[in-house]
């Protein structure tokens, strides 16, 4: 089973970047797509970013312009900047590995984000 984990979290200040990134365990990783998902408290998660093997890339509309998803075999990084008190969450790499008609959801175990002054 791949193992995802998530770092690059932490405090920020308003207008301020971050870049996270996400690791398999498994340097050949290379699903069908990546996502970076995000869960304020008391808010539903959310998917901020996608990106897919083929170079579709789909971003939240709050956070386009202001965040860049990027991939690497095994990789996915998530780029923030003109960061807001709104983007305080945690977040959460996702990958989808597609094989035949099944599909195989993976889950990294978050890292937060705070923007705060």
């Amino acid at each position: 089973q791949v193992q995802l984990v998530e770092s690059g979290g932490g405090l920020v200040q308003p207008g301020g970047s971050l870049t996270l990134s996400c690791s398999a365990s498994e340097s050949s990783f290379n699903p069908y797509y990546w996502a970076w998902f995000r869960q304020a408290p008391g808010k539903e998660r959310e998917q901020v970013a996608r990106a897919t093997t083929v170079g579709f890339i789909e971003y939240l509309d709050s956070v386009k312009g202001r965040f860049t998803i990027s991939r690497n075999i095994g990789k996915v990084f998530l780029e923030m900047n003109g960061l807001q008190p709104e983007d305080t969450a945690v977040y959460y790499c996702n990958a989808v590995v597609v094989e035949g008609t099944t599909a195989s959801d993976y889950w990294g175990q978050g890292t937060q984000v705070t923007v705060s002054a």
